[in-house]
C-alpha cells in the first residue's frame, strides 16, 4: 500500500500542480573592493593615499551614481520619490498603484531614494606597524530603487548604493519569468501576482520552469549593473553575483476555494501540535545532531495571502499556506545556501581535487542545484501532510498494526499504540536520522538500553512482518518502508491528538 500524496487524493479538483521559484535576491560584490585589503590593494595600485580615500575615491563615483539616476528619471519622464522613512511606504503597493496606470510593457517603472544603512571603509594608520589601510566600517549613503520590467525577467528591481564598495542588490520573481517563458512558448496562462490560477499544460510548465538558464541570467545582471550603477565602466570592474535569499514553491491549484477550505483549518490546526524538530531537519535533508545550536522552531500567522504556518531551521524555513484561499502553497526558503550540501569538485591547497559532498556555493550557479534541494524538501514535507487524514481514515489503518502475524510456526504480536513502549519506538524510528540514513540492530540498542541484541532481533523481525520496515540489499540496515512511514505517523497522530485527548476529557 503506498502513500497517496494530497495532489492524488485531490487530483480531480485540481487544475494541476507547479513547482517554480518564486522570490530570488541577488547580491552584487565589486572584486577586489568588496573586502578591506582588497580596497586597500587598489587604492595602492591606482596611487591613490589611503587617507584620500573620501574625497578623491569615494566621493566623484558617488556623484557618478546620482548623475546617472537623475539622469535615467528625466530620460523616461519620472520623478526620484525620497522615502524618508523605509517603514512608513510599502514600496510594492506603490509600484502595484503605478503599474495599473503604467501597464506592463517593458522599461524602467519608478525610481526611489532613501537613506539606509550601508557597509563603508575608513581610513587608518597602524602605529605598531607603520601600515596605511582601510578598515571595516558601517554607514549610511543614499540608496536608489531602481524599478523596471524586462522583457524576460518580468518585474525587477535594483538596489544601487552610492558609496563604496556599491554592493547591488537585485530582485526579481520566477512566476514572472515563468509568465515571460509560457508566453514565448505558445502556452496559454491565468495569473494574478506571483501565482497562476490555470495553466494550459502544467507538465510543460513545469519543465520550462526548471531551465533558467544562469549564462543569459548573468548577461542580463552585468547589463543591469552597467546601466543603473554606470561606476563599473570607470573602475574598469565587474561583479560577482551571489544568491541571498531564494525561495521555492510548490503550488497545488485548486478548481474551487470550497474544495480547499474544506479540510485545510483541520490540517492546520494538526500540523501545530503535530510537527517536531526532527521532523523539521527530515523535510529539510538534515539530521538532528545534539550539537546543533541555530534556532528551530514553528510559527502560525494570518495574512492577507491566507494562513500560514512555518517552520525554520537555522536559514531555512519550510511554510504552508492557503494562497488566496485557492491555492495550497508550500514554500522553502533559504537566506545562506551553503546549509545544502552539493556532491561537486573541490580544489585543494596542493593544487590536487576531489569530488565530494561539500557544502553549497553561493555563486548564482548553484541555483539549478538548490532548486533540487528546495524541491525536495517541499515534496518531503508534501508526503508529511499527506498522511494527516481524517481520524476515520486511519483508524483502519491502525487495526492494521494490531494483527497478529505467523512466520515458520512462530506468532509476532501487532503494535498497541496505547501502549507508551511501542508508541515511543514509532517517535524513535520517525526520528530524521533513521529516516534519511535508516537503523541496525546496533543503532536501536543505543535508544533502547533495556532490550538486548536478541531481543532487537525479534523487533525488528516484528516490523519486517507488518510491513513497517524493509532491509537494503545484504546489510544489516533498515528502512521504514512507505507503509511504514505512514502508518506510524498517522498512528502517533491518532493517539496524541485524537484518542488520548478525548479519554482526558470524557473522564
Amino acid at each position: 500500500m503506498g502513500q497517496e500524496l494530497l495532489s492524488e487524493k485531490y487530483s480531480n479538483e485540481l487544475y494541476g500542480v507547479l513547482n517554480c521559484y518564486d522570490r530570488i535576491i541577488i547580491s552584487g560584490n565589486l572584486h577586489p573592493l568588496c573586502y578591506a585589503k582588497g580596497m586597500t590593494g587598489y587604492l595602492y595600485r591606482q596611487n591613490i593615499l589611503i587617507f584620500d580615500y573620501a574625497q578623491k575615491f569615494a566621493q566623484p563615483l558617488r556623484e557618478a551614481i546620482r548623475a546617472n539616476a537623475e539622469v535615467m528619471a528625466e530620460t523616461n519622464g519620472l520623478e526620484i520619490e525620497f522615502i524618508r522613512k523605509s517603514s512608513a511606504l510599502r514600496k510594492e503597493a506603490r509600484i502595484k498603484k503605478i503599474l495599473g496606470k503604467r501597464g506592463h510593457h517593458p522599461g524602467l517603472v519608478h525610481i526611489f531614494s532613501a537613506m539606509e544603512a550601508c557597509p563603508s571603509y575608513r581610513p587608518w594608520h597602524n602605529k605598531q606597524t607603520g601600515k596605511t589601510y582601510v578598515k571595516n566600517s558601517q554607514g549610511k549613503c543614499l540608496h536608489y530603487y531602481f524599478y523596471f520590467i524586462d522583457a524576460e525577467l518580468g518585474l525587477c528591481y535594483l538596489r544601487v548604493p552610492t558609496w563604496a564598495p556599491f554592493r547591488l542588490q537585485f530582485y526579481f520573481n520566477g512566476h514572472h519569468w515563468l509568465a515571460g517563458q509560457l508566453t514565448a512558448h505558445g502556452l496559454g496562462f491565468e495569473q494574478h501576482e506571483n501565482a497562476f490560477l490555470q495553466i494550459d499544460d502544467f507538465e510543460q510548465a513545469n519543465a520550462l520552469a526548471g531551465q533558467l538558464n544562469i549564462e543569459k541570467l548573468q548577461a542580463r545582471l552585468d547589463h543591469f549593473a552597467q546601466t543603473y550603477c554606470p561606476v563599473i565602466t570607470t573602475l574598469a570592474l565587474s561583479y560577482n553575483w551571489s544568491i541571498m535569499q531564494a525561495e521555492y514553491a510548490t503550488d497545488l491549484i485548486f478548481k474551487s476555494q470550497d474544495t480547499l477550505q474544506a479540510f485545510y483549518p483541520h490540517l492546520l490546526e494538526t500540523l501545530i501540535q503535530a510537527v517536531k524538530p526532527t521532523d523539521i531537519a527530515t523535510f529539510l535533508g538534515r539530521k538532528l545532531v545534539g550539537q546543533y545550536q541555530d534556532e528551530m522552531g514553528n510559527r502560525f500567522n494570518v495574512r492577507w495571502l491566507g494562513r500560514c504556518l512555518r517552520h525554520h531551521m537555522g536559514p531555512v524555513a519550510i511554510k504552508m499556506y492557503d494562497k488566496f484561499n485557492i491555492i495550497l502553497r508550500l514554500e522553502c526558503t533559504v537566506t545562506n545556501v551553503s546549509f545544502f550540501k552539493q556532491y561537486r569538485q573541490v580544489h585543494h591547497r596542493d593544487g590536487s581535487t576531489s569530488t565530494k559532498w561539500v557544502p553549497m556555493k553561493k555563486s548564482i550557479y548553484s541555483l539549478p542545484a538548490l532548486q533540487e534541494n528546495l524541491r525536495a524538501a517541499n515534496h518531503r514535507y508534501h508526503k508529511f501532510i499527506s498522511a494527516i487524514e481524517t481520524p476515520e481514515v486511519g483508524v483502519k489503518k491502525v487495526q492494521q498494526l494490531t494483527q497478529t502475524v505467523s512466520d515458520e510456526h512462530h506468532r509476532y504480536k501487532g503494535f498497541n499504540l496505547l501502549a507508551e513502549e511501542d508508541a515511543s519506538l514509532f517517535r524513535l524510528l520517525l526520528q530524521g536520522e533513521f529516516v534519511i540514513s535508516g537503523f541496525a540492530n546496533k543503532d536501536l540498542r543505543q535508544h533502547l538500553p533495556d532490550k538486548n541484541s536478541g531481543q532487537i532481533t525479534r523487533l525488528l523481525k516484528r516490523l519486517r512482518l507488518h510491513r513497517l520496515i524493509k532491509r537494503v540489499g545484504k546489510s544489516y540496515k533498515y528502512y521504514l518502508t512507505e507503509t511504514g512511514r505512514q502508518m506510524a505517523i498517522m498512528a502517533l497522530k491518532l493517539r496524541d491528538l485524537f484518542i488520548i485527548p478525548s479519554l482526558a476529557y470524557n473522564r
